[in-house]
């Protein structure tokens, strides 16, 4: 494991070598590490897509941090235990099992790397350099406050909760390697990444470029981060910013299920590529994660929509069109229970396949490298309506009807019937399986209930009950053992031992 510790040894003895090198066994020739030297702005761009690959890490966006809003949400269940992420779904974390320690040790790879792009580049700056860095900077800035944010949110408390709880070190300088780092306050991650966003918006470019940052990702973090902090004015400038850019366009009902299986379609604010010879996981995709079990030879099949997701979605909502029917569907073979669940309704999702056909989002037939969606302006639309609804019902309505109208036979929303729940609803049933839903359960402070038990087989919780809320130290992440070796002071989680 990549410890805290370990990696800025590692950046320290780096940044003494004056020639680069790559930090990938085989990386592709616009790829360089981020943690080697930047003399340039080619360099710069370099090594920003050196880093934005390391995001699609398996233990990052590649796979596990979409699985963990996803699984923990209730919206989503499993078929039966044993299998890869089901103890996600359970809430299975000790600091020495099921501890997802590559959640910190990728975020901290990654961020450290982000540390030295933004630090060289401004000692260029200092030094009088006539290059212009700073669009080059402006990404690095944003992608270290969504690393911050991901983090924060992984290991704390949610701001609204408890800001002055324990949160993550925050690192944004070089420090000794034999510093010992500790946790600092969920309010001081916050602050540093509205600095970071701040600083980088008006250096960012506003143009749509495919698989990296520009200053609508960047308005769409500080948003959410705004809305974190209970700050919904802030919030909804920042979206409105988006919104009214012209710059994107909301896919209509008839083209909203052909979207998957088209990358940098005219929703995507922020998606991160994934290609064959790149990040491509195969059969631990998530696309195979979430496909009917048996659908292709080892199609895993570990996670469902559950009976609460599909009991929100009428008949005519278009947004069907991206689920199949479930793992025994049809099979008279099985027991009567497992039968009965799989014929009620249609519950695995392949958005991350591209289509229930597998088209994939390239127009080839590999339907595994699939990009992650990080911001689609419908997320924008909802959370602007949840931002104005206390000054601007009228307003709020226009946003949510804007999206549920996916659903042909809605009836629109007004300024006298609009609800924070009408919202919430909207949101769950738009952004099933893209590793949202947790996450915004955590700020809205909701109650989640899960279907266990679902297909008849998986009865074991370890949230000892169907229902959780953030009241429950399970809902952080534990610091791993390892890491806690390495650094003996570094606060633990409450709920969890230290010394497991």
């Amino acid at each position: 494991m990549k410890k805290i510790t370990n990696i800025l040894i590692s950046l320290a003895c780096v940044l003494t070598i004056v020639s680069c090198q790559n930090f990938l066994d085989v990386p592709p020739t616009n790829q360089a590490d981020s943690s080697t030297c930047l003399t340039s702005v080619h360099d710069a761009e370099v090594m920003l897509t050196g880093l934005i690959y390391n995001l699609t890490s398996a233990s990052y966006y590649g796979r596990n941090f979409l699985l963990y809003g996803d699984a923990k949400g209730g919206d989503m269940t499993i078929y039966t235990g044993g299998n890869p992420g089901d103890a996600l779904y359970y809430f299975n974390h000790s600091a020495s099992s099921n501890s997802y320690s590559g959640f910190w040790s990728q975020g901290y790879y990654c961020l450290l790397q982000a540390n030295n792009i933004i630090n060289n580049i401004k000692g260029l700056q200092e030094e009088g350099t006539t290059e212009d860095f700073d669009d080059c900077l402006g990404q690095a800035l944003t992608i270290r406050a969504l690393i911050l944010f991901d983090l924060v949110r992984l290991y704390g408390k949610p701001y609204n909760m408890d800001k002055n709880s324990d949160g993550i070190a925050v690192v944004t300088e070089q420090v000794d390697a034999s510093a010992k780092l500790l946790r600092d306050p969920v309010e001081k991650a916050y602050q540093q990444i509205v600095a970071d966003l701040t600083e980088a918006a008006p250096l960012m470019s506003t143009k749509a470029r495919g698989g990296y940052f520009n200053y609508y990702a960047n308005q769409m973090l500080l948003g959410k981060v705004y809305q974190y902090m209970d700050n919904q004015s802030s919030a909804l400038t920042c979206f409105e910013n988006v919104i009214n850019s012209g710059r994107y366009t909301l896919y209509t009902p008839a083209n909203w299920v052909a979207s998957w299986s088209k990358e940098f379609g005219s929703e995507s604010i922020l998606e991160l590529a994934i290609y064959p010879s790149e990040r491509d996981l195969g059969t631990g995709s998530l696309g195979c994660y979430y496909m009917r079990k048996g659908h292709i030879k080892a199609a895993n099949g570990n996670f469902n929509a559950s009976k609460y997701w599909m009991d929100l979605m009428d008949d005519d909502d278009v947004r069907w069109g991206i689920m199949d029917w479930g793992h025994y569907y049809g099979d008279t073979t099985v027991d009567p229970r497992v039968q009965a669940r799989a014929a009620y309704g249609k519950d695995c999702c392949y958005k991350y396949s591209g289509s229930t056909g597998l088209a994939g989002d390239k127009g080839s037939s590999n339907y595994t490298a699939v990009n992650i969606k990080v911001f689609r302006l419908s997320e924008a639309y909802l959370l602007a309506a949840e931002a104005c609804l206390s000054t601007n019902k009228s307003k709020a309505a226009e946003y949510l009807n804007a999206i549920a109208k996916r659903d042909l036979d809605y009836t629109p929303w007004t300024a006298s019937t609009v609800t924070e729940e009408a919202i919430y609803n909207e949101y769950r049933r738009e952004f099933l399986c893209e590793g949202k839903l947790f996450f915004e359960q955590c700020r809205w402070n909701k109650t989640i209930t899960f279907e266990d038990n679902a297909y008849y087989g998986s009865t074991v919780s370890t949230r000892r009950g169907t229902t959780i809320d953030r009241t429950n130290n399970l809902c952080r992440l534990p610091v791993s053992i390892d890491e806690i070796h390495t650094n003996p002071g570094i606060q633990q989680n409450p709920g969890y031992s230290g010394s497991e």
